[in-house]
């Protein structure tokens, strides 16, 4: 199992003191968040792409560049890549250049995003998000895999013995999951291609989550790549951890009440009750992520959103602590003691790259 962090970017005031980061002030924050991640003894770190206020990550393979000359263990990925209204080719020739200076450190989640006025800022129609996914994630795929590409489609102009450059590190594309919240089309094209499906998994109910990682593994045995249970499934998650539980709810409270995804809705314990949020002590997270596996399954990746919110960077740093020190190692021990040897762990380069030379050695 890997265990991780992810964040979307989020520059928001601070309820308890009324100030908001600077733009300067939250690029530098989460580049030491993931070297705290790091140092915590996590797998991985990901990073959003946005290209609106109030959110800083428009260029992920910039951060993530930077913060590999800065760790030499953790995987770099990213919480979603803009798969409709990034041109694949750019996707394809960027992240090849990151698993280069990474030496394969590098995955990423595909997604459509959750921002509408996105799409027109790039020339497209969120209309076709769905078909802009399917088409472009089609090329971008080729792309990785042929040294030689013609293609033509309905969404950019025609490739013509099109070569992507740099190729990827060892003739390895670099892993990709499907990230989608509610679309079935997006858990079928990952299970089409035999690729990992992330699920953010913090907004919907146990039952939604259910549901999608169900399809998923359906079609992914389905296309022959494995039985349902071997497919590769990555989580999300939010959690706000203090030794006594009810120090972390009063703290977290006005993060919560203010934050722009939660504000104005159901209650901090009602939400928390409804969704995987979780609020409390070590050990109330460790119960609570444990109870994941009931209904998805056995999966791959498990990540935590800490960052959110405008909570201060400080506290972000504390959350990592507890994590790493009293969270995580429990978990790692229990998860991978209940999962069968069948199942896979989740995908790395170098496993990738040995299973490459397996099947060209025996063909």
């Amino acid at each position: 199992m890997q265990f991780g962090v992810f964040t979307v970017g989020d520059v928001t005031p601070d309820p308890t003191t009324g100030r908001t980061p600077t733009e300067a002030e939250r690029i530098k924050a989460t580049v030491a968040i993931a070297r705290k991640a790091e140092e915590v003894g996590m797998d991985v770190f990901a990073t959003g792409e946005h290209h609106n206020p109030p959110f800083i990550p428009s260029s992920p393979t910039t951060m993530l560049g930077y913060i590999a000359a800065q760790t030499e263990r953790l995987i770099l990925s990213t919480s979603t890549t803009l798969i409709t209204t990034n041109d694949p080719v750019k996707i394809a020739e960027d992240y090849a250049m990151l698993q280069h200076l990474a030496d394969g450190r590098v995955d990423l989640v595909l997604g459509r995003g959750n921002q509408g006025p996105v799409y027109p800022w790039f020339g497209q129609d969120i209309r076709q998000g769905i078909p802009l996914a399917i088409e472009n994630y089609a090329l971008l795929h080729r792309l990785w895999r042929e040294d030689v590409v013609d293609w033509q489609g309905r969404f950019r102009t025609p490739l013509q013995g099109f070569t992507s450059t740099p190729r990827p590190l060892d003739g390895v594309p670099p892993f990709v999951w499907h990230g989608s919240i509610r679309s079935p089309e997006i858990a079928e094209q990952a299970a089409y291609y035999g690729d990992g499906f992330f699920h953010n998994h913090i907004f919907w109910p146990a039952e939604h989550t259910r549901r999608m990682v169900e399809l998923y593994r359906n079609r992914f045995e389905h296309y022959g790549h494995g039985k349902a249970d071997q497919a590769i499934v990555g989580l999300g998650g939010q959690t706000f951890i203090r030794h006594n539980s009810q120090d972390a709810i009063k703290e977290f409270r006005p993060y919560f009440d203010n934050a722009p995804v939660y504000g104005g809705g159901p209650s901090l314990e009602d939400f928390a009750a409804q969704t995987p949020l979780t609020v409390g002590s070590p050990q109330q997270v460790i119960d609570r992520t444990l109870g994941f596996r009931e209904y998805v399954g056995d999966y791959q990746r498990q990540l935590f959103l800490l960052d959110h919110a405008g909570l201060p960077l400080k506290t972000v740093l504390e959350q990592l602590d507890l994590l790493g020190e009293e969270v995580i190692p429990v978990l790692r021990k229990e998860l991978d003691a209940r999962k069968p040897e069948h199942v896979p762990d989740a995908p790395t380069h170098d496993s990738r790259r040995a299973k490459q030379d397996e099947e060209e050695e025996s063909a």
